[in-house]
């Protein structure tokens, strides 16, 4: 297993981490991922070690929080420094109007819900999974410094902030000499390159390492979609509260990028998934991508994406069959002034 760096830290990650959103099953929507129980979550997990991979992540709104439960499970009994445990917080969590959110209150509940769940002592990665416009940023990153300093997280990340949001968190954390996020969670597949955008720029230049959720856009790029063909009958797609909830795409799109990954299989080998998940793992910023997998099968598939690189050639074509116009302000940042506005990648 290939091991980066987390962002501009000197914390070492495996470049796949295993993600826990199929553990559980606890809804509707959970379900249509996976629902995995303590056996088999236990089964995937030492497959994962076995492979070198020991990051593994979750949040306590997967499944209502039997993701961490179930996980906790898993690693129960192996030594607890020979894994990484990243996990999330920000959703709702009860009724009441606190327990939302990046309060101070809401925050140390919930990190120390967590850890019960996970039956550890401490987070590697605690991750905000959301942006909170309504508590001020000091406050946040005030109760996780603290947390921090506590020995309760190692490392603060965010997931799914935009790049001002980011960026005011890094001023804050600057100016006040608080803890640092050093990772974004982040959505960024074949199927969806908008963190290039502005995003990966900061990234690049601000030290975050992208931690890339769904890497295969939302399940499009697996393998199983064709054109002209229906839906598997296991497909997470065929659940219409998964594909109103998930990043939108049109299916031309999707299909032209199937069609490209389809001729590099061809030519490599690989599984489309392996071919989507190499093809990020070349990209600048990124530092782990979360792969998923309801069973043993679907994980030793996808454990095949390191090991090896796609072409410079390779890549080019993805690249086009990917591409989409910009939106403003990227589209006249690159087109009337690019040279002193040159993209990341």
């Amino acid at each position: 297993m290939e091991y980066r760096k987390l962002g501009a830290s000197g914390f070492m990650v495996p470049a796949l981490t295993f993600g826990t959103g199929t553990f559980g099953g606890g809804n509707e929507f959970f379900k249509a991922w996976g629902a995995s129980d303590v056996k088999e979550a236990t089964r995937l997990v030492d497959i994962c070690l076995e492979a070198g991979l020991c990051m593994f992540d979750s949040a306590d709104g997967y499944s209502n929080g039997m993701a961490e439960e179930i996980l906790g499970q898993a690693i129960k009994g192996k030594p607890r420094d020979q894994l990484i445990i990243s996990t999330k917080g920000s959703f709702r969590r009860g009724p009441g109007p606190n327990e939302i959110g990046h309060s101070r209150y809401h925050l140390t509940n919930a990190v120390n819900a967590s850890l019960r769940r996970l039956g550890t002592d401490y987070i590697d990665l605690y991750q905000l999974h959301a942006y909170d416009a309504l508590t001020p940023v000091e406050e946040s990153l005030g109760v996780l410094d603290d947390l921090v300093r506590a020995g309760k997280i190692r490392y603060i990340g965010c997931s799914n902030f935009s790049g001002w949001h980011l960026m005011k968190s890094l001023a804050v954390s600057e100016k006040y000499g608080l803890a640092r996020h050093v990772a974004h969670q982040t959505y960024y597949s074949l199927v969806g390159r908008d963190y290039e955008w502005e995003l990966m720029p900061l990234a690049v230049e601000q030290g975050v390492g992208a931690v890339v959720w769904s890497p295969l856009g939302w399940g499009r790029l697996g393998g199983k979609l064709r054109r002209g063909q229906p839906l598997p009958k296991d497909s997470r797609l065929q659940s219409q509260l998964v594909i109103d909830k998930g990043p939108p795409v049109p299916n031309e799109h999707v299909f032209n990028i199937v069609d490209a990954i389809d001729a590099i299989a061809k030519e490599t080998g690989k599984t489309n998934a392996q071919i989507a998940l190499n093809w990020l793992l070349q990209r600048p910023s990124v530092s782990t991508l979360i792969i998923g997998a309801r069973n043993e099968e679907q994980l030793r598939q996808n454990l095949g994406a390191v090991g090896w690189k796609l072409t410079q050639a390779q890549i080019a074509k993805l690249d086009a069959a990917s591409a989409v116009t910009l939106p403003y302000p990227y589209w006249h940042q690159r087109g009337t002034f690019s040279d002193r506005n040159p993209p990341a990648v």
